[in-house]
């Protein structure tokens, strides 16, 4: 393993950032993984996580396992991480400009094809090659005049050209869930949520807002889709989102389990040599993906104290109560009920709500949102 560090856009004189990186393997031999851990920084289980794939992955490559090249950014945000403000982390959105630090990523598609178009012919793994060099360019070619834009700029470098992006996420309060899109669930994207025992799988072309996830991943339909049959390109890139349950949920039993998880998942996919030279038989899927725009919020009418009448994991028809939103000064009772039946699966971890705030979210078979699907 080697370490690198990218040294960040500096915003003011004599203020510096830079971001780790760790390396495994021989680069160009075998799949290339990418991980990283709490793109949010006050989402501490991804870090956790990435401490424990790091004592796993430290041990694979000294036992000549690694048959591909794994690297591995085990804090992802070092700008959210020192944005402690009033006795308490704000990793989520960047101060200066209120940006979502996992939202406004770079859509590499037409800059890629522009420069490739000329190049790709009839071989599928040809035009990967060509593509997966043209979004190395691309990558490069983008500004990085702040730190915000330096970080994605240097994310999105380490991951653009690789064959699996994990992203490491949490949810206030929640069971372990995936995103990804449908064209990559046959693609590996099952396989992932067998490996880690995921118990939701959200899927969505495009879930707007730019996450980093898709910025890996979407370029590749895109593409495809543009250049028609004549010069194929297969989706060369898995990417997902994976919400390691709640912020809370900060544990070494679990971090070690959902790191094994992931190792088990490389051996599936070939950059791992499984024990023996026999990989094992794969774990049942939980619970088949439904659509993220079948996740419907649970958003608060007015403000007040929020009592939750049900745990993430419950079974829910439409119309069961789920929470009680509590007026303290005229203590009137609004309870918000399920809007359609599925598995209420995640909820906020706050008790007291302003309006609009999403409370929690149940996961629907059927598709009935629009628009951007992901929470702000």
């Amino acid at each position: 393993m080697h370490t690198v560090r990218h040294v960040l856009a500096s915003a003011t004189p004599g203020t510096t950032h830079e971001l780790l990186s760790l390396h495994y393997g021989t680069p160009g031999q075998g799949p290339k993984v990418t991980v990283q851990g709490s793109l949010h920084a006050d989402e501490v289980p991804g870090m956790l996580v990435a401490f424990h794939l790091r004592r796993q992955l430290d041990a694979l490559e000294a036992a000549g396992r690694l048959t591909g090249e794994v690297v591995l950014v085990p804090m992802a945000n070092p700008l959210g991480v020192g944005q402690w403000v009033l006795h308490g982390y704000q990793g989520r959105f960047e101060l200066g400009s209120g940006e979502n630090f996992n939202r406004h990523y770079a859509d590499l598609t037409s800059a890629v094809l522009d420069a490739v178009m000329d190049q790709l012919g009839a071989d599928p793994s040809h035009n990967v090659a060509l593509v997966r060099g043209a979004l190395r360019d691309a990558v490069a070619a983008l500004p990085a005049t702040s730190p915000l834009q330096s970080l994605r700029k240097t994310l999105l470098g380490l991951a653009i050209d690789a064959d699996v992006v994990l992203d490491l996420h949490s949810d206030g309060e929640a069971l372990l869930h995936l995103y990804t899109t449908p064209q990559t669930w046959d693609h590996g994207g099952e396989l992932l949520a067998r490996c880690i025992g995921a118990e939701v799988a959200l899927l969505a072309e495009r879930s707007g807002g730019d996450p980093f996830d898709e910025a890996c991943s979407m370029v590749w339909p895109q593409l495809a889709e543009r250049l028609g049959p004549a010069k194929p390109l297969p989706p060369a890139c898995l990417a997902a989102t994976i919400e390691l349950r709640g912020e809370a949920d900060v544990r070494h039993d679990l971090a070690a389990a959902d790191a094994q998880g992931i190792v088990d998942f490389l051996v599936q996919r070939g950059a791992v040599a499984p024990a023996g030279g026999v990989k094992p038989p794969l774990p049942p899927l939980k619970r088949a993906p439904t659509p993220l725009a079948g996740s419907i919020p649970l958003v608060a009418p007015h403000g007040g104290m929020v009592v939750f009448l049900q745990t993430p994991g419950t079974p829910v028809q439409a119309g069961q109560p789920l929470v009680d939103l509590i007026d303290p000064l005229s203590g009137a009772v609004t309870t918000l009920t399920a809007p359609v039946a599925g598995l209420f699966f995640a909820r906020d971890l706050r008790r007291f709500a302003v309006a609009g705030m999403s409370l929690g979210k149940v996961a629907g078979r059927d598709a009935t949102r629009q628009g951007s699907l992901l929470s702000v």
